[in-house]
């Protein structure tokens, strides 16, 4: 399963907007349950990370990271290449009026049934929020493949 969501059906968009995490594909960036703060109508470049419709499926969002440009349109790939591949290697570039949206921030909540130490609460609320950064080397390893 990927990281997903369903666009709910409404007006205009504003200009951010929540999305939840489902599946690996973007371990160790992202994991499964978290939130994401979405910059949706931002710019975006290569190595960044990104809400976007699935080619195939354009009700289904999807959350991968630029490599680069390619004819056609976006090269994506999950961070996870262990995972299995829901990205430009099952369906080619993706156009870029696909793409949604960058990826600001990630919010971790506490995992249920952890202990809830002050320890435990402490390194919860230094880590929980965290930017999600580009990774602009993407795009030059890719390349020299």
């Amino acid at each position: 399963m990927t990281e997903q969501g369903r666009e709910p059906e409404r007006g205009p968009r504003a200009p951010f907007g929540v999305a939840e995490v489902t599946g690996p594909s973007m371990v160790p960036t992202l994991h499964h349950g978290d939130q994401l703060l979405v910059h949706y109508g931002a710019s975006v470049r290569a190595g960044d990370v990104v809400v976007l419709r699935h080619p195939l499926q354009q009700d289904l969002l999807i959350v991968k990271r630029l490599v680069g440009l390619r004819d056609g349109g976006w090269w994506v790939l999950g961070d996870n290449r262990s995972a299995e591949a829901v990205d430009s290697r099952a369906f080619g570039p993706v156009p870029p009026e696909l793409v949604l949206g960058r990826v600001r921030a990630r919010y971790r909540g506490i995992r249920p049934g952890r202990q809830r130490s002050v320890g435990v609460v402490l390194s919860w609320l230094v880590s929980a929020v965290r930017p999600v950064l580009a990774d602009r080397s993407v795009s030059r390893r890719f390349r020299a493949r």
